[in-house]
């Protein structure tokens, strides 16, 4: 897990350009989805966290969105996940 503010802008659209950076979330809410969620977009800096992968979020406590990630989300409110 990577947080927003502790990376630089440059190494930050590096890893994401090299596929290194493939999901972001938001720190207080716990929850998890693709970089190019409206969601996403919208939320604080501060709050903001990336992941290499869907499991790593998932390992970290993150759920998936609502918005972006529908399928993951409604497995997840299912208890399938």
């Amino acid at each position: 897990m990577i947080e927003h503010n502790k990376i630089l802008d440059r190494d930050l659209r590096n890893k994401i350009k090299n596929v290194e950076i493939c999901f972001g979330g938001n720190r207080k809410l716990k929850i998890y989805g693709t970089l190019k969620c409206p969601s996403g977009k919208r939320m604080k800096r501060e709050n903001r966290v990336f992941f290499l992968s869907e499991h790593e979020a998932i390992q970290n406590g993150f759920r998936p969105c609502g918005h972006c990630m529908k399928t993951e989300y409604q497995n997840w409110k299912n208890g399938l996940i």
